[in-house]
């Protein structure tokens, strides 16, 4: 069979789906698989051990008819197709890609999500639940060695910090003064404060090590790869709702999660490779979340 998966962003959604990418490859050993995801997990999805190839949509205007034509080529020619991204653009994807076998929820689905509470499930849940309804039961952890054993290699016992989130989401920001404060007690307890995130998150790096100058800043040094491993040999991770922590979460590190008002976490936590791992905090404004609430989970 020749099967297209389809999952385009973001890095939290897209960690979220390992398990469902590893059940749709163990449930179709001899199948070709094939990703349509978005530029940023490129390198990421063609270092994982479950698909054969990875194409890049580049979400063009409905009004370009040249880049429509190209997508509609790409979305063409399989005898499955899996859509866990399940947007109305990628319902629109079922036309495009001439109606073929879908798992989603377009319209004339072979094979719907039809759950009318599904908006109102946990990522995972709702993606196991979706692929249940295609005939896929079995949902085997999946092996994550070849995500954790790149990145920077550091000797000490080090603790990360995400003070970052989408910049058109500053509302699910930890005051960045306040990861400062916790990267000192942290350095007090013997273990290095790592800062990660993108470039945009640099200031916020700087304003960390301007509280605690001991701290590293790897923001913008780091591409989803080395992540994986710099967050599965730390000690724990400790940040707001963002890609990195479900990152942290997935590897097996013990993290602590901040959420606001602006995210539900019985939506879209991060779950651990281990029960027990992860540890959500919630405050409306964030800015109201004690440092010492914080430190106590430290243990």
């Amino acid at each position: 069979m020749n099967i297209l998966v389809i999952k385009l962003s973001a890095l939290g959604d897209v960690v979220q789906a390992f398990g469902s990418f590893a059940a749709i490859r163990a449930h179709h050993p001899a199948a070709r698989l094939t990703l349509l995801t978005t530029a940023p997990f490129r390198e990421l999805a063609e270092r994982s051990p479950w698909f054969n190839r990875v194409l890049v949509d580049e979400r063009p205007g409905w009004w370009n008819l040249p880049a429509l034509m190209r997508l509609r080529r790409k979305l063409q020619g399989y005898d499955f197709v899996y859509d866990l991204q399940t947007s109305g653009r990628t319902s629109h994807y079922f036309r495009l890609a001439g109606a073929p076998p879908w798992s989603g929820i377009a319209r004339g689905a072979s094979h719907p999500h039809v759950n009318p509470a599904r908006n109102r499930m946990h990522t995972l849940d709702r993606l196991h639940e979706q692929l249940a309804m295609a005939g896929i039961h079995d949902f085997p952890r999946p092996d994550l060695s070849w995500f954790t054993a790149g990145g920077p290699m550091l000797q000490e016992p080090y603790a990360l910090l995400a003070p970052g989130s989408s910049p058109h989401r500053l509302e699910k920001r930890w005051p960045a003064t306040l990861f400062g404060d916790l990267a000192g007690l942290i350095a007090e307890r013997g273990m290095l404060p790592v800062v990660v995130g993108g470039k945009p998150e640099r200031d916020l790096a700087a304003t960390v090590r301007a509280a605690c100058p001991s701290a590293l800043d790897l923001t913008g040094q780091t591409s989803l790869l080395d992540l994986g491993g710099v967050a599965a040999r730390a000690f724990l991770a400790v940040g707001n709702d963002t890609g990195p922590m479900h990152v942290a979460a997935a590897v097996g590190c013990p993290s602590i999660v901040l959420f606001s008002a602006a995210s539900d976490p019985a939506l879209a936590a991060p779950r651990g490779a281990v029960a027990g791992t992860v540890v959500m905090l919630r405050e409306a404004n964030l800015a109201d979340l004690a440092l010492e609430r914080v430190a106590a989970c430290l243990q």
